[in-house]
């Protein structure tokens, strides 16, 4: 099968991942309404389609904390990736490079920083969560901020764990005993290829920003994830924003912002940019898409700082949408992370590139010749 959507290399995903792992990136939380929602909302938006526009140049290129971007996309912090394809992280980074948009190490990435800055000849955004041990935290700050990383994208919206159904059926969380062990055995004995350039070659199977703070205790990559789940610092408010200034004074993008207020509340704190996102409907079900969110949160903050979106985007008609209701770019995160799961970087690049040439033609057949222009005039509202 040769990929032509995000949704061919989901497919792709499933076939090559045990089930526990495509399961994880798959997955929402309960009943995995906000997920659909996030999905379902941009599909609902309809573009204007407009004829007879001087198209014969197209600029998709923006700039933004300092940064030029060959399209208005970045990779998202997606947790667990080196246990999709071998040393994952590396191969996103490099074909993000590749593409000229910026990769966002997760802070449950089993490459840690450093391996990613070396692998793909640049230093990646990296993302904080904040746990208990403010010392170790400092120390990574600290470490992430030597290595050169430019943004630092702090994400807000879990300070604990959401209740995911699908990890607890497939065994990913909850799996103990023998019984348990076997389970999962034959879940990778079951996928060869999986087997050999994951289980076989992409060790060490850790979560290489936390591993100094978890020490040897932990065996499997889903022991790191359970002890992480423990440590989140439920304690975290604005004011904390202080404390990592403290170390870090590179522009900082928080995350995980759905609500006005709170999107005033980052002005307020000294940020430089926001994501609208309800963390790919994996947190609190129930709550709005990051597209129903993003218009009132845009017009609240104004040029106050960069404003992003994540959610739902599968499509290069997604990103325009996106920016037609105020976005600066997207993040993309089951996207590349299915990509990497279907094929490593070779499939994350095809999917970038497909992105790319969707957004081309949404931009050709609404008359949209330059990005900065995106506006709601690309959108048709109705009468």
């Amino acid at each position: 099968m040769r990929a032509a959507s995000v949704s061919d290399y989901r497919e792709l995903a499933r076939r090559r991942l045990p089930k526990i792992f495509f399961e994880y990136i798959d997955g929402g939380s309960y009943a995995e309404v906000t997920l659909k929602r996030n999905v379902a909302d941009l599909e609902a938006i309809a573009l204007r389609q407009r004829v007879m526009c001087d198209m014969s140049a197209l600029d998709m290129g923006v700039t933004t904390l300092g940064q030029t971007l060959a399209m208005p996309l970045a990779l998202a912090p997606v947790g667990m990736a080196g246990m999709y394809a071998r040393r994952g992280e590396v191969q996103a980074a490099r074909a993000a490079k590749a593409m000229g948009v910026p990769f966002c190490l997760s802070a449950m990435g089993v490459c840690d920083a450093g391996e990613v800055a070396a692998g793909a000849g640049t230093p990646p955004w990296y993302q904080l969560y904040m746990l208990k041990d403010r010392g170790y935290m400092r120390e990574l700050l600290g470490r992430v901020k030597a290595l050169g990383c430019p943004v630092l994208v702090f994400t807000v919206d879990l300070p604990t764990p959401g209740a995911r159904y699908r990890d607890v059926r497939s065994g990913f969380t909850g799996s103990t005993g023998v019984s348990g062990a076997l389970n999962q055995a034959w879940d990778g004995l079951t996928h060869p290829q999986w087997l050999w350039d994951v289980w076989a070659n992409g060790r060490p199977h850790t979560l290489g920003s936390v591993a100094g703070a978890v020490g040897g205790r932990h065996g499997r990559v889903t022991d790191f994830l359970s002890w992480v789940a423990r440590n989140f610092d439920r304690s975290v408010t604005w004011a904390d924003m202080d404390w990592v200034r403290e170390t870090w004074d590179g522009p900082i993008v928080i995350k995980g912002v759905l609500d006005a207020e709170d999107a005033k509340s980052a002005v307020k704190a000294g940020a430089q940019g926001l994501v609208v996102s309800n963390h790919g409907g994996r947190q609190l079900d129930g709550v709005r898409s990051s597209i129903s969110a993003l218009p009132r949160i845009a017009d609240a903050v104004g040029s106050d700082l960069e404003v992003y979106m994540d959610g739902g985007v599968r499509s290069g008609l997604d990103v325009l949408k996106a920016m037609a209701l105020g976005a600066k770019a997207c993040f993309i995160g089951r996207a590349w992370a299915y990509a990497l799961g279907a094929g490593g970087e070779a499939q994350v690049s095809r999917m970038l590139g497909t992105l790319r040439a969707e957004l081309s033609v949404a931009m050709v057949l609404t008359g949209c010749a330059n990005l900065r222009d995106a506006g709601r005039n690309l959108l048709d509202i109705g009468d």
